[in-house]
């Protein structure tokens, strides 16, 4: 078997297109289509059929790549042992999934990670879609992805950070009044449950916590439903009875600057895990292990920075007020 049928063959099943296997594979398109021809004969299989626009692997073209990738991912390695990737010198281009609140509170340390080892590397950040993403790590649209949630498929994955949500809302709302005692009273199941809520549709960690209000037998319906979290700061602190739950370590930053008060959640949630997925195509593998390494030492255990969010301030600093 010659090898570049098979590096042919994982091109185009991880690509489903003609066209993006000869751009990694740099050879023309006829070239791939001839190969895939030499494969079809050899194999007298059709392996692909065209569905649209599409290259879908037929059965046996399914049960044959994962050992055909590995037995690549494998070669290559062995090679970049003798030709190893420098960073130092790579002009090559990598992509992240990540979602808003990534972008802000953790790009800028994943760059200057990369950056100081390789000053030549581009990075293109994409706006994270939790649907389409087991599909780009799958067929390498994607090299890396930030998430904090689970999707499907077998994709590496390691655990950057924990973060526990809490509740916030303007220091005139009136679930801030002090009790009788004088004492500011624990928010209870009844007062979040009553409460308008504001929530930000991407919020990547939300399903969590609606998957923990329905266990609980009391889902929630928001008053309002933002795009961004730049948003939050300033609508809670106007006079509205609206409450919004948030990550903790981005509600603290705002409690220290904004008319804001922070509460704890009344109920169980553990804290939500935010993960670092790797694509698994088989092209240039020893960049890959470089980027994602890099990455996962840049990020792992990083509270991140996110001052930026909601930062101006027209109301003026507000206390750092934690109520239990």
């Amino acid at each position: 078997m010659d090898l570049n049928l098979l590096r042919t063959f994982v091109a185009v099943y991880e690509s489903r297109s003609l066209t993006s296997a000869a751009a990694r594979l740099y050879v023309t398109q006829p070239a791939v289509s001839q190969a895939l021809t030499r494969m079809r004969r050899q194999w007298d299989d059709p392996l692909f059929h065209r569905v649209g626009r599409t290259m879908e692997p037929t059965a046996a073209a399914q049960s044959i790549y994962p050992s055909f990738r590995d037995a690549l991912m494998t070669i290559d390695r062995a090679l970049d042992a003798v030709h190893s990737f420098d960073p130092a010198t790579s002009d090559r281009r990598f992509t992240v999934a990540m979602s808003e609140l990534g972008e802000i509170g953790y790009f800028p340390a994943l760059f200057a990670a990369v950056r100081s080892a390789a000053p030549g590397i581009g990075i293109d950040v994409v706006p994270l879609d939790l649907d389409l993403l087991p599909d780009w790590l799958a067929r390498g649209t994607v090299d890396l992805a930030v998430t904090s949630l689970p999707i499907s498929g077998a994709f590496e994955h390691q655990v950057l950070k924990s973060e526990r949500y809490a509740v916030l809302m303007g220091q005139r709302h009136p679930l801030t009044a002090d009790g009788t005692d004088g004492k500011t009273p624990a928010l209870t199941m009844d007062d979040y449950l009553r409460a308008d809520h504001a929530v930000v549709a991407g919020d990547s960690g939300r399903p969590a916590l609606d998957a923990a209000l329905r266990r609980l037998g009391a889902p929630i319906h928001p008053a309002v439903s933002l795009r961004h979290f730049a948003s939050l700061p300033p609508l809670l602190s106007a006079p509205n009875p609206l409450i919004a739950t948030v990550p903790a370590s981005i509600a603290r930053g705002w409690a220290e600057t904004w008319p804001l008060v922070l509460r704890d959640l009344p109920f169980e949630l553990p804290g939500v895990e935010i993960s670092l997925l790797k694509r698994t195509t088989s092209q240039h593998t020893a960049a890959l292990d470089w980027f994602h390494g890099t990455v996962l030492r840049a990020l792992r255990g990083d509270p991140g920075e996110f001052s930026s969010i909601g930062a101006r301030n027209p109301l003026g600093p507000g206390p750092d007020r934690m109520v239990p």
